[in-house]
């Protein structure tokens, strides 16, 4: 009876180990596989909203850039979050679009991990920059006379450090939280890109620090972003409506007002639910919760653009003086080798 025994335990201390000690450095996500069917048209419809952030995008930083009287803390503010946009939905696109035609749907630990800090990094950069934009706006209408000695390029300078530093401390830390993790069972994200929750769900050791993390993050940027939005475009409202006479104006100013805040709570509550999902047990089936992380990335990215370029009077002028500046020019060299020819 005593010589079986020390037997079993050896081979039980040979297993542990193994199962104790493997962790995968390597993932595979799976991206729509209720769609797999239509991954085609899926792929398509990715494929154009990704051409719509970039042309988009790139017009508006390109107007702002050009056109001398959009050089002002606002339209700055406007181009970062243009600038933001592209580059966050770059992060995530490629790879999907890779994933949906080609199946080409692996990725290392390491690749993970890059993936998630730059998605979450500059999903936070654009919080800070909405919040910022907020203030700035209240400024420039409840305190119109103080306006440029408080946004001045020195305000601005502290916004883009503090906006920064606050990003790049808090996701790192979330990062190199998640890469001390050992994923010893599946090696299969149920996602579209590397989303924190999507891989913490992996694990299998305690992610109680990586929950706690996670909820931190929310605290930091919808707990206090959130309000001071809220407050901001609420005096600028309250401003707004007492100075318009005409009700054509009040009738402007609330549907901008809205239609700011309706699509910046849009993006604050499902990136919320989105990132909250998995440590809080809310009960969202797979496809839709991947759905919705990657709409809360792609929506605001498209429409920003509309919201903030074209629906802005300075920015459409600005547009337009530029179109007409590029046809007169193309006109002029198409008219002068005639005239040489005379």
């Amino acid at each position: 009876m005593h010589k079986g025994k020390p037997q079993v335990d050896s081979r039980a201390m040979l297993e542990a180990p193994i199962t104790r000690n493997f962790s995968h450095t390597s993932f595979q996500f799976r991206c729509f596989p209720e769609l797999r069917e239509h991954r085609w048209i899926l792929a398509l419809l990715f494929f154009l909203c990704f051409l719509s952030v970039l042309l988009g995008n790139s017009v508006l930083v390109y107007v702002i850039r050009r056109v001398e009287n959009l050089h002002s803390p606002m339209y700055f503010l406007i181009c970062m979050l243009c600038i933001v946009d592209i580059l966050v939905v770059t992060t995530i696109l490629p790879n999907m679009l890779l994933t949906l035609l080609f199946n080409w749907n692996h990725i290392s630990l390491a690749g993970c991990l890059i993936q998630m800090f730059f998605t979450h990094f500059l999903s936070s950069l654009e919080s800070t920059l909405l919040m910022a934009m907020a203030l700035d706006r209240y400024v420039a209408i409840c305190r119109p006379l103080h306006y440029m000695d408080i946004m001045n390029s020195s305000m601005c300078l502290r916004l883009l450090l503090f906006t920064l530093l606050r990003s790049v401390s808090i996701m790192s830390t979330l990062v190199v939280l998640a890469s001390s993790l050992w994923f010893c069972h599946s090696n299969t994200i149920q996602h579209c890109y590397c989303d924190h929750m999507a891989l913490v769900k992996l694990a299998c050791v305690s992610t109680e620090k990586n929950h706690a993390a996670g909820l931190a993050v929310i605290i930091c940027f919808v707990g206090v972003d959130i309000p001071i939005i809220f407050f901001s475009y609420m005096k600028i409202l309250n401003v707004v409506l007492r100075a318009a006479a005409a009700s054509e104006e009040r009738l402007k100013a609330f549907h901008t007002c809205t239609t700011h805040l309706i699509v910046m709570m849009c993006f604050y509550l499902v990136g919320t639910i989105t990132f909250l999902s998995g440590g809080l047990n809310i009960p969202i089936a797979t496809g839709i919760n991947t759905l919705m992380g990657v709409m809360y990335i792609l929506i605001p990215a498209t429409v920003n653009p509309i919201i903030y370029g074209v629906r802005t009077k300075e920015i459409r002028c600005g547009l337009q003086r530029l179109f007409k500046l590029r046809a007169r020019n193309v006109w002029s060299l198409k008219v002068s080798p005639g005239k040489g020819q005379m």
